[in-house]
């Protein structure tokens, strides 16, 4: 039961923090060799054959789930699915009870989501098994972090000296953290534009430049990452309404046309249109986001063949079902 160390990133993938600017690009590339499987006739290869994934998501996915799903099913794992409503979580079981009776049936990786910050690290602290975060409280989401830099990459090429800026609910976004660390690992320079309530005290501290108005934020990037309004996290008092939210901070077309580059529009999704973003942005020539969600399952391949030990240079032999 116990794992080997996986060379590339260790027993877990818990944030883009504590990775290198090697382990990154190494998962980037890794990605990279895996996106031609999802265009096979024959969706699948046997490099996780025989291994078996939990995925335990304690709140509310479709995009992340999922996508997880596709990446373990095209590397030939099993896969088991809960989450709190039809478990004994529901019941009163504490997190680590539930994982420990999870591995005692054998179990090789867990990829968890919970709505408190460092839940997967108390979890990979205390289980043997491999631990994939997909996203804690307000702490991180790194693969969403990850997709968010190959889907720059694809299309602005390397990352050194990129200005890209995080627009939007920045104090309630684990995306956010994801994409500053990874983004300033490899190079690139961060700015982040909100309204005041919505940005951290100390962001900062962060390493990022801080815009107070979208157009100035517009001038300056070359890629925007437009963040959803998360209303469920809001207790009111962040926003006047919503209306006003888009009149002065909305990625609208006009906005975006006066933009003195060709810029790139990302968001993680779920949209709220016609307010952070209006559709004929995010259905617009410079939007990336449905790249996003196909690199969503290549990045999450490449974390899960990376976990159990695969080797960065083997993943094109991995493909053909090769040496992992």
């Amino acid at each position: 039961m116990a794992h080997a160390n996986a060379p590339y990133l260790g027993k877990d993938l818990l944030g883009l923090e504590e990775l290198s600017r090697e382990q990154i690009g190494a998962i980037l590339d890794t990605a990279e060799a895996f996106k031609e499987i999802s265009n096979r006739p024959i969706k699948k290869v046997p490099v996780l054959r025989g291994k078996t994934i939990v995925n335990a998501f304690f709140e509310n996915s479709t995009r992340t789930r999922v996508s997880f799903e596709f990446a373990q099913k095209r590397l030939s794992a099993d896969t088991v699915n809960i989450s709190s409503t039809g478990s004994s979580v529901a019941k009163g079981e504490t997190l680590v009870d539930t994982a420990r009776n999870l591995e005692a049936m054998n179990i090789d990786m867990v990829v968890i989501r919970h709505g408190a910050s460092g839940s997967a690290r108390f979890l990979a602290e205390r289980i043997a098994s491999n631990v994939v975060n997909a996203g804690d409280g307000k702490h991180e989401h790194p693969t969403q972090g990850l997709l968010d830099l190959l889907t720059i990459r694809d299309h602005r090429g390397p990352l050194q000296g990129l200005r890209v800026c995080i627009c939007g609910d920045v104090l309630h976004s684990r995306v956010a953290r994801s994409n500053i660390h990874g983004l300033r690992t490899m190079g690139a320079e961060v700015g982040v534009c909100g309204p005041l309530t919505l940005l951290p005290r100390d962001v900062q501290t962060l390493g990022v430049t801080v815009f107070r108005r979208i157009e100035e934020a517009i001038e300056w990037a070359d890629v925007l990452n437009v963040l959803r309004l998360q209303l469920e996290r809001m207790k009111g008092g962040f926003i006047p309404s919503l209306r006003e939210y888009n009149r002065v901070f909305g990625v609208t077309r006009e906005r975006v046309e006066r933009a003195p580059r060709d810029i790139l529009i990302l968001h993680p999704g779920p949209m709220n249109r016609g307010v952070e973003i209006d559709s004929d942005v995010a259905d617009g020539p410079h939007s990336v986001i449905l790249q996003q969600v196909t690199n969503g399952v290549a990045v999450r391949m490449a974390v899960l063949y990376l976990l159990a030990g695969g080797v960065p240079d083997h993943a094109e032999a991995a493909k053909t079902g090769g040496e992992s």
